[in-house]
């Protein structure tokens, strides 16, 4: 008879930047994530993990905020992580279903899409913080 036990906790430190309010700062977020998923051994998460970056980062850039935005990846299980971006605008992020002749609106259905809905939005008390959970293929 075999018994089941726990999986170890993750400890790993989360990764946070304060980025500027700018489009280029989806490539830092990008790097960023690159750089911690390999470190974490989550190679096979980092196309999608850099997607979704990128679209969360580019979402606070449009908010015209002054301050800085804050980009946060953190291990949540042995195999996802969480992708957070914190922005100064309490307008909250609206999936839409976009016509293929829109010039924008699809880039939340993709991080709805790649995180199987696992993500959403919560208000902060000087903005909002936007974060999308992405697991690895074949983890339950």
């Amino acid at each position: 008879m075999s018994t089941a036990t726990a999986p170890a906790p993750v400890t790993e430190k989360p990764s946070v930047a304060h980025l500027p309010y700018r489009p280029e700062s989806a490539s830092a977020a990008r790097r960023l994530i690159r750089d911690k998923l390999a470190e974490w051994g989550l190679d096979e998460l980092i196309d999608d993990a850099q997607l979704i970056a990128s679209e969360l980062v580019g979402n606070a850039a449009k908010t015209g905020c002054l301050l800085r935005m804050t980009f946060e990846v953190t291990r949540i299980t042995a195999t996802a992580v969480r992708i957070s971006v914190t922005d100064g605008s309490r307008v909250l992020p609206v999936l839409i279903d976009a016509s293929l002749s829109a010039e924008g609106g699809r880039g939340l259905a993709l991080v709805h899409q790649l995180t199987k809905g696992r993500w959403g939005s919560t208000l902060e008390p000087l903005g909002k913080t936007v974060h999308a959970d992405l697991q690895m293929r074949g983890a339950s």
